[in-house]
């Protein structure tokens, strides 16, 4: 008799009833909603949530609920309309200390939250939003660690009081220039023990003696790392900021950056501050030499010619007091001496003491706030787009140094409160280590997302049916078993990957189509044995017992060999391919137990303990 043992059956009933538990929260679908958190400075509670209450009711607009969750408080709406006109209420009533994103929350009931039984992720074309592929500008990062050195061995010669006619950033690296071969000797040593990692070369010219120091090339391959990882890092803090829930961030090669950002419509804001590179500089002002002697082209040693702001130039030193990448907080606000626009900034440990060091040693004197920034464009030019990339400095703010500034300051001169909120953003955020240029770019509309899922969803539908049907017909009522058999393969397909909480995309909706029709292939193996068994002249029995079994063989050795194809593409694929083969492998695995466990397990309850004269096969 064809038979399992009791625990068999009990493993098969725990595997499919957990399957059922956790594929559930799928079928709920979502809210359009808030995720309301709190800034460094603020703190989402009751009172937050008092407040957003009346903020929206004020304003007309319903909502289905609101709830503190964790750190967080998520408001839900009837339809995305409501939401996208509650993000705005919401903003303007609660300010600058709160971070309001839109989501999208699962109404799954909190029974099974409870279990910890979650919806997958919709991936960002089944969602809607926007992605972006941006490359890192690796040449401006070595050349700002080049420049990094030649503020670095310019401050270590003056500590040692080594004399040298001019230091600067040349083709070959920090270029420089002594009076005698003896000053340059000495100058080497002091540089070899200070930066051993540099590669230091002499030349001589005529009266002058030159030492060049360039990045080795470990140290080239440490810089490229390093600036991707800190711009993955920036873009991170920039998209918190932006208010995105459950952004996708990640290097793709070793240039470029993937940023998904889910259910985010205003993409000209997005691309805007994820692609700007903004800092600032703090740097002296010139006023010992003429400004329109600089401008006539008499440049002075040490200085640079800027622009103002609002018309106008004006010469700063060469040195810089402080840098952008000291400053730990930034929040915009309004001078209460000029009623115009500032940003308040606030130094970490080390920050505060250069400020303070410096301003001390220069109380009556002017000080200027420049800002940074990097940009591309495309422009056409003889009928073709081209990009051009620029830098934009400009002088946004001089003053004269009052008093000594520490750890805490303002600096004014901005145009708008909007670009005061912009710079804040920027500044809290950091600096991109490197210049980011977007190189491609999809959007993907709400709508579109739905109509991807209900084309899919579909598609697989209809593949199930005609599979069902087609096996009815012709294998009868194993034909149905396969069939109830492969309903708990998807079953259990979409409860590995919530449990995983892995990213549905629509590629994974093909893989799931995909893995409906393979797993079809095991049962249609096995009744083709059974049916091979019966003409043999076996008894039902034996022949329900021989298919399985010789079977499997078969069935093992062709799931192994799309399974390494599925792991293949996942290792080596990205994106798309890799959510591809994350749901085949899922769904070979699955239905290698659905197909040969289950399926026989019914078949041994029905059959597995009657004498049979003949099979429904």
């Amino acid at each position: 008799m064809n038979q399992y043992p009791l625990w068999k059956y009990a493993l098969i009933f725990v595997v499919v009833t957990v399957g059922v538990l956790y594929s559930l929260p799928n079928l709920y679908g979502e809210d359009p909603a808030l995720q309301i958190s709190g800034t460094r400075s603020a703190r989402v509670d009751a009172a937050v949530q008092s407040k957003v209450e009346e903020t929206l009711k004020q304003a007309g607009l319903p909502l289905k609920s609101a709830s503190l969750e964790g750190a967080a408080l998520l408001v839900r709406f009837a339809d995305t309309d409501i939401q996208l006109k509650a993000q705005d209420a919401v903003k303007a009533g609660l300010g600058e200390n709160y971070i309001v994103a839109l989501n999208l929350a699962p109404r799954t009931p909190r029974w099974l939250f409870k279990l910890n039984a979650l919806p997958m992720y919709l991936g960002l074309d089944l969602r809607g939003g926007v992605h972006f592929l941006m490359e890192v500008d690796m040449d401006a990062a070595l050349t700002q660690a080049q420049e990094r050195y030649v503020s670095d061995i310019r401050t270590l010669l003056r500590d040692k009081k080594l004399r040298y006619v001019t230091i600067a950033r040349g083709a070959q690296g920090v270029e420089i220039k002594f009076r005698s071969s003896d000053e340059r000797d000495r100058a080497r040593e002091a540089v070899h023990d200070s930066f051993r990692s540099l590669l230091l070369k002499e030349q001589d010219s005529a009266d002058n003696f030159y030492l060049f120091a360039d990045l080795s090339e470990t140290e080239v391959r440490d810089e490229r790392k390093f600036a991707l990882q800190q711009n993955i890092t920036t873009l991170r803090n920039r998209i918190n900021e932006l208010g995105v829930a459950e952004p996708v961030i990640q290097q793709q090669g070793d240039s470029r950056i993937v940023v998904q950002l889910p259910g985010v419509q205003d993409t000209a804001r997005a691309k805007e501050i994820i692609g700007a590179t903004a800092t600032l500089e703090f740097r002296l002002v010139d006023e010992t030499h003429s400004v329109a002697e600089a401008v006539a082209g008499q440049m002075p040693a040490g200085a640079k010619l800027y622009k103002v702001r609002g018309g106008g130039d004006t010469l700063l030193k060469n040195q810089v007091m402080l840098t952008g990448d000291s400053i730990i907080d930034a929040a915009s606000g309004i001078d209460q001496q000029s009623g115009g626009p500032a940003v308040f900034i606030t130094l970490d440990g080390k920050g505060a003491a250069m400020m303070s060091n410096a301003t001390r040693d220069n109380v009556g004197k002017q000080m200027a706030v420049v800002f940074i920034e990097s940009k591309s464009e495309t422009r056409i030019v003889d009928g073709q787009p081209v990009k051009i990339k620029g830098v934009k400095e400009e002088v946004i703010n001089q003053a004269v140094i009052k008093d000594r500034l520490s750890k805490r300051f303002q600096i004014t001169g901005l145009d708008s409160t909007e670009e005061a909120r912009d710079l804040a953003l920027l500044l809290r955020a950091g600096a991109l280590k490197a210049p980011v240029e977007i190189v491609e770019e999809r959007t993907v509309g709400p709508s579109m997302g739905a109509e991807n899922i209900a084309k899919g969803f579909n598609s697989t539908l209809i593949g199930f049916a005609a599979i069902a049907v087609f096996m009815t017909i012709y294998y009868y009522f194993f034909g149905i078993l396969a069939s109830v058999a492969l309903s708990v393969n998807i079953i259990l397909l979409l409860a590995v990957m919530s449990m995983l909480q892995a990213t549905l995309t629509l590629p994974g909706i093909a893989g799931i189509a995909l893995t409906v029709g393979m797993a079809i292939d095991a049962n249609v193996l096995i009744f083709e044995r059974i049916r091979e068994e019966l003409r043999n002249g076996n008894s039902p029995q034996a022949s329900i017992a021989a298919g399985y079994e010789r079977a499997f063989d078969t069935i093992l050795d062709s799931n192994i060999t799309t399974l390494i194809a599925g792991f293949a593409l996942f290792l080596l694929g990205s994106g798309p391919v890799r959510g591809f083969a994350v749901t085949l492998c899922i769904g070979i695995l699955t239905s290698m137990f659905s197909a040969v466990m289950v399926s026989r397990a019914m078949v041994n309850l029905l059959y597995g303990r009657r004498k049979l004269a003949k099979l429904p096969i």
